[in-house]
């Protein structure tokens, strides 16, 4: 539950006293599987969330946590409940180039339900802003695809924008940036974020994501095929891997597998998840952005 009472109490701290929130550095971060531990003890289940089902229960979890003022004003910018935004990244993936290089929102059956009540044009605006401006599979394309990964070699327990794997358009460097953009600040490059509707949105769904194992953590091989730390020694960008988008068990890979969630948990949180979300403690100490402090 780390992960709800995380966007709950990043939201309620950004909007209730403007003070600088953001996923730690090295000593923080990534610390996600310690996290999931407490909730596999929960679900009971060999999977976890983060399909549409999984964004939706973490939202609602954190609209639940956050206190009056902070409910008033993700009202005020959003006008829904972060359960409900919380999908609207994913959603963007629905967004498609047309040949002449325009951009339209293709619906897709298997997708769709959790999207039908966002506006469409705006997601084509947010795709047709984040398109080109970074690189996605090595390619000048889908630049809103990166914002919801990171991948930071295992032998990690934390991130460091030093690292392999990371870059200033991963899932974390994302949410620094929707961050400051609430915090009434410049997006930094090479993001667009239009307004603080379309930074709540980006951080209702990638605070989800920095904690799914697999949108944060890769395992890189050497030219022998042994698993290696590419941040000790000479990294061959070539032993990179897909981690688990290549692992297929029964009629999908471990990423989906992952990605799904017991159909028991619905799309809104039981008073028993809320109350194992309360349980988690409050961060202490002052909030950073990666890098140092801010304010």
């Amino acid at each position: 539950m780390r992960y709800s009472a995380t966007l709950a109490h990043c939201v309620t701290s950004l909007l209730q006293t403007n003070s600088p929130l953001l996923p730690q550095t090295r000593s923080q971060t990534c610390r996600t599987m310690r996290w999931v531990v407490a909730v596999f003890a929960l679900m009971c289940a060999p999977a976890l969330a983060w399909g549409p089902e999984g964004h939706q229960v973490v939202g609602s979890i954190a609209d639940q946590l956050l206190n009056h003022n902070a409910k008033q004003q993700v009202a005020t910018i959003l006008g829904t409940k972060l359960r409900v935004a919380s999908t609207w990244a994913d959603c963007a993936r629905s967004v498609q180039q047309s040949s002449d290089g325009s951009f339209k929102y293709v619906v897709n059956p298997r997708f769709e339900a959790p999207c039908t009540s966002f506006d469409k044009a705006r997601l084509v605006d947010y795709v047709s802003r984040n398109w080109s401006n970074c690189t996605y599979e090595d390619k000048p394309t889908n630049c809103h695809k990166a914002f919801h990964f990171a991948d930071v070699a295992i032998q990690h327990d934390t991130y460091d924008r030093a690292d392999v794997g990371t870059n200033d358009h991963d899932v974390v460097s994302t949410i620094n940036a929707a961050i400051l953009v609430l915090q009434n600040k410049p997006a930094p490059a090479p993001f667009s974020i239009k307004d603080k509707k379309e930074a709540l949105f980006m951080l209702a769904h990638f605070v989800g994501d920095i904690h799914q194992p697999l949108h944060v953590g890769a395992i890189f091989l050497d030219a022998a095929g042994n698993p290696v730390n590419p941040d000790a020694g000479t990294f061959d960008k070539n032993s990179a891997t897909a981690g688990g988008n290549s692992i297929n068990e029964g009629h999908q890979n471990l990423h989906a597998d992952w990605d799904a969630i017991p159909k028991r948990l619905g799309t809104s949180a039981s008073k028993a998840i809320v109350a194992k979300a309360k349980a988690v403690p409050h961060t202490t100490g002052p909030f950073r952005r990666l890098g140092g402090d801010v304010g």
